[in-house]
């Protein structure tokens, strides 16, 4: 299907004391087909709307800078088309092209010289619709102006897919708060009602009035107000991702790259790892915690953050009583290489903790990860928020575990087909204002000894683990 592309309302803009401006170009006008027959009028940083109707079309545009700076140029088109584009000055060879088959071609040229420039479209196979940003030390509109604030080098936001639902409050356009790269943020939230704290006192400050983006494969946008009137986001989208083919959209990577925090609401983690594993949302979303921005989910979202996955994929879920009489039943599944965190590897995260009774499942899960592996368990109105160098710090109602070995832990009997035997697991509690810095295994709190026996009704040791 072709993709389709919004029409940019741009409206007549006045200088105080001065005639109205040209409109800037938003629709591509035939016939264009030579640099002399150029459309003319190409602002910085909007959207224009053409079209490759036939194997022997091009399209050519001409803008002028007003200033030596860098011109971007983004070219994007639907599924059934590869468009190319080249930058031209006023005369001689190009400076610039996008001749790959990546949608959407993208291309800056550093540092060019003031004066006329031109653009030509043209087809390597297919024919449709194109959308065409560039952006330029020139005006932001038709007839001269001011330059346009530097954007943040992803382009203008693509077209969205016709199948793609996406719910936005704020503003469309991408704000460019300075974040501190390599210095990202993990937000781990246990489920049930949300940490508003985590919000406002973590998640807010680290992304300076920047743009949230909520990942979801069902769902509403109820995200969206609550989040925004929390951490003062420019604005909040959430998308409904279900499919690969929306995880590889132009549209969906844009929004999310292009975003200084992630948010990933609860839901079915099977369902994320089957539509996003291996996509542009999985390469997109650790694209924002490396520019230094915060990514976080609660429940499934908190599972998949993690090296290794608790991941059930379409079979009932995991349950202490049962899991513990088998060390390979059948709920057991664990996958891995979805997201790579440092402070997240060699870790599995569990969610609805206390309040599900989820510590001999997670016991299990540790002894499947073997003896260097590590569960955080997050219980509901509960979370941790991790910063770059691995401290944690537990805001909300109820607590945080942590499940690992050391030398006095025994795996007793870990064999498919009999009962989990396993003896003097370290379990970690932390309670809101608590910490435990990830990348080291150390805190201030001190840990008790638990025991799993599957061949018992009453299989914990202490009778009470929690």
């Amino acid at each position: 299907m072709r993709a389709s592309f919004k029409t940019v309302a741009l409206a007549t803009l006045l200088l105080a004391g001065s005639p109205a401006l040209a409109a800037c170009l938003q629709q591509e006008t035939e016939n264009n087909n030579t640099e002399a027959k150029a459309n003319a009028g190409l602002c910085s940083g909007q959207v224009l709307n053409g079209t490759i109707g036939s194997s022997s079309d091009v399209d050519w545009y001409s803008f002028d800078t007003a200033g030596t700076g860098d011109i971007s140029v983004n070219l994007n088109h639907g599924t059934s088309a590869d468009f190319d584009f080249y930058l031209y000055r006023s005369s001689g060879s190009y400076i610039l092209s996008g001749q790959s088959s990546s949608r959407p071609e993208t291309g800056t040229y550093r540092a060019a010289s003031a004066g006329k420039h031109f653009i030509k479209v043209a087809r390597y196979s297919g024919t449709g619709s194109y959308g065409l940003t560039v952006t330029f030390n020139g005006s932001a509109s038709g007839g001269g102006g001011t330059t346009p604030p530097a954007s943040c080098s992803y382009g203008a936001r693509p077209a969205k897919p016709s199948n793609q639902t996406s719910y936005l409050v704020g503003g469309s356009a991408d704000v460019c708060p300075v974040l501190t790269a390599g210095q990202g943020a993990l937000l781990l939230m246990g489920g049930g009602t949300d940490v508003d704290a985590a919000f406002s006192n973590r998640v807010g400050p680290q992304i300076k009035g920047g743009n949230i983006v909520v990942l979801r494969a069902t769902g509403t946008d109820a995200y969206n107000t609550y989040l925004q009137g929390l951490t003062s986001a420019a604005s909040v989208e959430t998308l409904l991702v279900d499919t690969v083919a929306k995880a590889n959209s132009a549209y969906v990577e844009w929004a999310i790259k292009s975003a200084e925090a992630v948010f990933i609401a609860g839901g079915d983690q099977s369902a994320y790892l089957n539509a996003w594993q291996g996509t542009l949302v999985q390469s997109a979303i650790k694209h924002v915690y490396d520019k230094g921005g915060v990514v976080g989910g609660t429940s499934a979202g908190d599972h998949v953050l993690s090296q290794h996955v608790y991941d059930p994929d379409g079979v009932s879920g995991a349950v202490s009583s049962e899991v513990v009489t088998d060390y390979c039943h059948n709920t057991i599944n664990i996958s891995s290489n979805f997201l790579s965190f440092p402070q997240l590897a060699n870790t599995l995260n569990d969610t609805h903790f206390r309040q599900r009774d989820r510590m001999g499942r997670s016991a299990v899960f540790q002894a499947k990860l073997g003896s260097t592996g590590r569960v955080i368990a997050v219980s509901e109105a509960t979370s941790l928020f991790v910063t770059a160098d691995g401290q944690g710090i537990v805001d909300g109602t109820n607590e945080v575990y942590v499940l690992r070995a050391d030398a006095q832990t025994q795996y007793t009997q870990t064999t498919c087909g009999k009962p989990v035997v396993i003896k003097d697991l370290l379990r970690f509690k932390l309670l809101p204002g608590e910490s435990y810095n990830l990348l080291s295994n150390s805190t201030t709190v001190t840990p008790i000894r638990i025991s799993i026996d599957g061949r018992n009704t009453a299989f914990y040791t202490p009778v009470s683990p929690y």
